[in-house]
């Protein structure tokens, strides 16, 4: 509450104020694990706890990126049944407004098919962390 007395929206508070919001998809536990320590908790020093939220099937990343509120979605392009390059593609055609969009590549020689996806960026594995924080910080800021 301000001084005033009236509450403030979270929504209104300046976006370097307030956590990033990132969805993070792999159908692979540990392809979330190393994304979220190659990452670490924040941006940069004194900046809030990036706020993640991890999910493992398509229908799960539709439904939460349908609902709103993210700065940033990772996407797995290797994942199994649904790929993230697809499903940025989907997004980007379906979704007004979609938040920016970082897809995880098999592979360098990949760059093309992120293209293809509408992706805002991406990043080939193996990860490489510095390359990896950069990406996100550059999208969510």
């Amino acid at each position: 509450m301000s001084a005033q007395g009236t509450a403030v929206e979270p929504t209104t508070a300046p976006r370097e104020a307030r956590a990033p919001r990132i969805l993070l998809y792999s159908d692979d536990a540990t392809v979330r694990e190393q994304v979220r320590m190659a990452v670490g908790r924040r941006v940069r020093v004194g900046a809030p706890d990036i706020v993640w939220k991890e999910v493992a099937t398509a229908p799960a990343v539709v439904a939460a990126a349908d609902a709103g509120g993210w700065d940033l979605l990772v996407l797995d392009g290797e994942a199994d049944k649904a790929g993230g390059m697809g499903l940025s593609r989907q997004l980007k055609n379906e979704i007004y407004e979609c938040p920016p969009v970082l897809v995880l590549t098999g592979r360098p020689q990949d760059g093309w098919l992120a293209s293809w996806s509408l992706a805002d960026d991406a990043v080939p594995r193996p990860f490489d962390a510095i390359e990896l924080q950069r990406a996100i910080v550059s999208l969510i800021e």
